[in-house]
Formats: structure tokens, sequence, C-alpha cells
């Protein structure tokens, strides 16, 4: 049974809005092209650099940087989950505006901003970078309501996946206790999940 708000119904046409990701250069490699799609719906994983447990002991941090982008950037967040090394999200941008990228750099650079440098690299060092996050991000266009309604299945599932807590309920880092006050969610949820969910993976 769906559990799409009817605010969240705006799908028609998305698939065919949607733009090829990969494409084989000259010399027949294969080059990653991120979808750029304005108005449009997205999940994204985002991960630290190297895995370094950094997001739960500075959440406080890591809400300021979102609190001051979706400010000066308006865009709207769906759906969230944040756990010590890497966060996933659904996010749904303004008509007409496709630059989710640089919201990214600049959530990235705000939350990094006071931290010592951890650079690694000498490309890193020479972009000044403070070696916090992971440079890419994992973006999905999402095309549909069932492609939807899977990710945010996933989103609110993995703090168990990942073994930080045995119900969904009780990981507090989550837009799941959002969810459940809105009914769109049980709080029990997650005893029986979808094997299509448990079988993705976005990280």
């Amino acid at each position: 049974m769906s559990i799409l708000h009817p605010e969240f119904t705006n799908f028609v046409g998305w698939a065919k809005r949607s733009v090829p990701i990969i494409k084989m250069d000259r010399s027949n490699t294969v080059e990653y092209r991120r979808a750029y799609v304005p108005g449009a719906c997205y999940f994204f994983t985002v991960v630290t650099e190297r895995r370094k447990p950094l997001l739960i002991d500075h959440i406080g941090r890591l809400r300021k940087a979102f609190r001051q982008i979706l400010t000066k950037h308006p865009f709207e967040v769906q759906a969230i989950v944040i756990l010590p090394d890497h966060l996933h999200t659904i996010w749904k941008l303004p008509e007409e505006d496709e630059d989710y990228s640089s919201r990214w750099k600049k959530i990235k650079r705000i939350f990094s901003t006071g931290f010592p440098s951890r650079a690694h690299t000498d490309s890193q060092k020479n972009k000044r970078e403070k070696g916090t996050w992971q440079r890419r991000f994992w973006e999905h266009l999402i095309r549909s309501e069932e492609d939807w309604t899977n990710h945010l299945d996933y989103i609110h599932y993995n703090p168990v996946k990942h073994g930080y807590v045995n119900q969904v309920k009780e990981w507090p880092y989550s837009s799941f206790h959002r969810m459940v006050k809105r009914g769109w969610y049980p709080e029990s949820w997650g005893t029986k999940v979808s094997k299509k969910v448990l079988e993705m993976n976005s990280e």
C-alpha cells in the first residue's frame, strides 16, 4: 500500500525528462554524468572521508549547515537519516532549479569550517579542502511513486541495516519520527521490509 502523501504526487513525466548519466568517451572509457532535472526529486548518499564517524558527534554543526543553505537556497528535505559516517536524504528541488551540486558543496563547506585539516592527498591540499567529506556523492533521480517509496523505506531502515539499532524507531537521527506523527508509518514499522529495499545498495 502506498504511503505517498498527496503533496508528493507530481511524478508524471519525470522519466521522460530524465537525461543519460553514463556515456562512453573516445577511448571507450565510461564517464559518469550527473542527471540535472529542474524541480525534480533526488535521493542522495553523502559520506565522510575515510568513513570518519563525525556526523553524530557534530550533529548540531550539520543541522546548522542545512539550515543556512535551506534559507539561502530553498529546497525541500522530504526524508533524511544521519549515521556516524554517512547520510541518506531525499530532496525536492524548486521548479526551474536543478542545482543540487552547489547546495551540497556549501553544506559540506559550512560543516567543515572550524575543523582541523584532514587532507590526505596533494590534490586536497592544493584545493584547500579539509578532507572531511568524500568529494563525490551518490545521486539518484526519483522517477516514480514506487521509486520514491522504496528509497524512503531504504532511508529509514538504514540504521537497522548497519546494526546501530534493532528497531527503526530507536534511531533518533531520522525523519522517521516526523512521519510517524503524520501517520505515514506505524511506529512499529521495519519488522517486515520488502526484499527489494533490503537488496538496495546506495553506499
